[in-house]
C-alpha cells in the first residue's frame, strides 16, 4: 500500500495527562509501516461543555500528530485503540467523559470515510479549537476534504479556553535533532 499522511488527535485529562500524551507520540512512532513526521505543542484545553456531556472534568492536554504510514484507515484505528488500551483506556459507553488517553484520526490523506467503526474527517473537527490551532500549527496550508481551507476554519473557532503550553513536548525536541 502507498503511505498516506494521517493526523492523529491526542487527549488526555486523568492520570498525569501530560506524560500520557508524550507517551502515545513515542509510541505512535513505534507504529508498524507508520513514522510520525510532525507533532504540535501541547494545548490545554477545558472539557466541552455541552448538553449530556460531563462537565465536572479536569482539563485535557491535546496535540496532534502528523503520520506517515501505509496502515490501512481500519489497521490504523485498531493500532490506536490498542495503544488507548495500553494505557488503561476502558470504553464504558459513556461518551466524552474523563479519560486516560483518546486518540483520534482527524484525517486519513483525502479520504472521506463514514463505516460504522470510523468518520474521518473526523466528526466535530471544524469546531473543536483543540484540534483546529494544533493541526494548523504544524500544517498551516491544510485543506480539509469536505470543509475547506483549515486557516479559514481556525479564523472561525474561537481561541476560548485554549492555552499552548510553553515547553516544547519532548518528542518536539526528537524530532527536530533527527
Amino acid at each position: 500500500m502507498t503511505e498516506v499522511s494521517a493526523f492523529i488527535g491526542l487527549g488526555s485529562n486523568l492520570e498525569d495527562p501530560r506524560r500520557q500524551v508524550n507517551t502515545a507520540l513515542h509510541e505512535l512512532a513505534g507504529l508498524a509501516a507508520t513514522r510520525v513526521s510532525a507533532a504540535s505543542s501541547l494545548y490545554r484545553s477545558a472539557p466541552m461543555v455541552r448538553p449530556g456531556r460531563p462537565t465536572e472534568q479536569p482539563a485535557y492536554i491535546n496535540a496532534v500528530a502528523r503520520l506517515e504510514t501505509s496502515l490501512s484507515a481500519e489497521a490504523l484505528l485498531d493500532a490506536l485503540q490498542a495503544i488507548e488500551a495500553d494505557h488503561g483506556r476502558v470504553r464504558s459507553g459513556e461518551r466524552w467523559g474523563p479519560r486516560t488517553l483518546d486518540l483520534d484520526i482527524l484525517l486519513y490523506g483525502d479520504a472521506r470515510i463514514d463505516t460504522a467503526r470510523l468518520s474521518v474527517p473526523h466528526p466535530g473537527l471544524a469546531e473543536r479549537n483543540f484540534v483546529l490551532y494544533p493541526l494548523a500549527e504544524i500544517a498551516p496550508a491544510l485543506e480539509i476534504p469536505g470543509l475547506g481551507a483549515l486557516r479559514d476554519l481556525v479564523l472561525q473557532c474561537p481561541v476560548a479556553e485554549l492555552e499552548k503550553l510553553p515547553e516544547a513536548s519532548p518528542f518536539q525536541n526528537t524530532l527536530h535533532a533527527t
